[in-house]
């Protein structure tokens, strides 16, 4: 059976997302999104209305594939560079708003948990649902690849 490590990371973000925007009435975007930047090096806010969905089912992957994971390494992982004028571009954290608060929707989901001292690990329902959706994708390439045989 395929996992989450054997699909594209691009099409298992884009799946899981949907799935979390149509079952997870827990996991739903703050009002202030639609106008707050996600990190410091940003100029602007998000423009798709599904950012957040994204950035959770981005999270939960993360989280499935490196946990368990703090916070400070998710920013680290979600940042950028910025300008520092003649001095040149700087690395610079994500915003902790936008990684912590949809660990925590997902926490309240029952798709990660907290570990003591260590962060976020993946529960058994959130492997479950991410290995789902492996599964899906998995087929459906194969049935394409088949179809392009043929």
């Amino acid at each position: 059976m395929p996992t989450a490590y054997d699909v594209p990371a691009d099409l298992l973000i884009n799946q899981t997302a949907q799935r979390l925007r149509e079952n997870y009435q827990e996991i739903e975007p703050p009002p202030q999104m639609t106008h707050a930047k996600t990190s410091s090096h940003k100029e602007e806010p998000p423009k798709s209305p599904y950012f957040w969905y994204i950035r959770c089912a981005s999270l939960l992957r993360k989280v499935y594939m490196h946990g368990p994971i703090g916070v400070e390494h998710l920013r680290e992982q979600y940042g950028g560079l910025t300008k520092k004028g003649d001095v040149g571009k700087h690395k610079t954290e994500g915003g902790g708003f936008a990684v912590r608060r949809p660990l925590e929707q997902l926490e309240k989901a029952g798709l990660v948990k907290t570990v003591e001292r260590k962060g976020r690990a993946i529960t058994k329902s959130g492997q479950s649902l991410l290995d789902t959706i492996a599964g899906e994708i998995d087929r459906s390439m194969r049935k394409e690849n088949a179809d392009e045989e043929k």
